[in-house]
């Protein structure tokens, strides 16, 4: 296992390199110029060449992503242009409050998802089958914004249970930010426990129709037994693909929540950091969610060595 995690690090530093490259050219492709929009509405000539010259904007493009890379390999991920505060400092702030919600919905995901694939595919064609299929098509087909305004109405506005926006650290107070966040992890959890419990039901349905599970039947083992232990750990292994690439989009992807819910994470802060152009934040995120994908699909290789003893030759 050891040799196999070292190759994907090996493998994996190409990636990042390229990943950079493509981060910091693409984003000087779009338009606007943050040193005329920080110089305000006079854009004194002076003021913008300070600007410039203080942040390394008048500088051929090469020399800045070169710097760029020299500041990342010892931790420093840059200055934000608006905000005058170290980027690492505002990832550090952010990507806690992100990681939280999607752990969250995540959990969610998984809870729904994946026990009720197993019950569709082993009651296939079923009613429970029909029910179980119609819930996930409605799962994956809501959307995250029209579910979210519905939970606040009905469970802030109507019953009062939760809180309908702002967030609380589990580090100061753990039920409150349990309040806070699990309206906005239900929205984010509900569509990806539709897609994992489709792609679930699809590999059981595969792996219940193997001959190893019908020789487990002619042998007389107990049916929870041949489910679960032999026919379900087979069919994790693209589960677990699909599960890691979607705790990646939620880092990423879950702007549109965090806004409706006034969640200060990660997708809000890169969203400000387009609109004002703050390259060094926009840099820094994106870098840090890049990475986290890649880590990502290292712990899923990992994963299906863990469940599928057949790979770990």
């Amino acid at each position: 296992m050891f040799s196999l995690i070292a190759r994907r690090l090996v493998q994996l530093l190409p990636t990042l390199i390229i990943v950079s490259i493509l981060i910091f050219g693409l984003q000087h492709l779009l338009p606007g110029d943050p040193a005329t929009i920080m110089a305000g509405e006079e854009r004194d000539p002076e003021v913008i060449a300070q600007i410039r010259a203080q942040y390394r904007l008048d500088q051929p493009i090469p020399v800045q992503y070169f710097a760029w890379v020299k500041g990342v390999l010892v931790g420093d991920l840059g200055e934000s242009m608006r905000l005058k505060q170290p980027v690492s400092e505002l990832v550090a702030q952010k990507l806690p409050v992100t990681l939280q919600l999607a752990a969250m919905a995540m959990v969610i995901a998984i809870l729904i998802g994946i026990p009720a694939g197993i019950i569709s595919a082993v009651k296939k064609d079923s009613w429970l089958d029909y029910v179980v299929n119609v819930v996930s098509l409605w799962g994956i087909s809501t959307p995250n914004f029209w579910l979210g305004i519905m939970m606040i109405f009905l469970f802030s506005v109507h019953l009062g249970w939760l809180p309908a926006s702002g967030y609380v650290s589990p580090f100061i107070d753990p039920w409150m930010s349990f309040k806070t966040t699990i309206m906005p992890a239900f929205v984010l959890g509900n569509a990806i426990a539709g897609v994992l419990m489709r792609h679930t039901r699809a590999a059981m349905l595969q792996a219940l129709g193997s001959d190893y599970v019908r020789t487990a039947r002619a042998k007389g083992l107990f049916e929870p037994r041949i489910i679960l232990h032999h026919a379900m750990r087979n069919a994790l292994t693209p589960v677990i693909t699909l599960g890691a690439l979607e705790f990646g989009t939620l880092l990423s992807g879950a702007v549109l929540t965090e806004q409706i819910f006034t969640i200060p994470g990660f997708g809000k802060l890169i969203v400000d950091a387009v609109f004002n152009r703050d390259y060094a934040v926009v840099q820094g995120v994106v870098l840090v969610t890049s990475a986290t994908y890649i880590l990502l699909n290292l712990l899923a290789d990992i994963g299906y060595i863990l469940v599928n003893p057949r790979l770990r030759a």
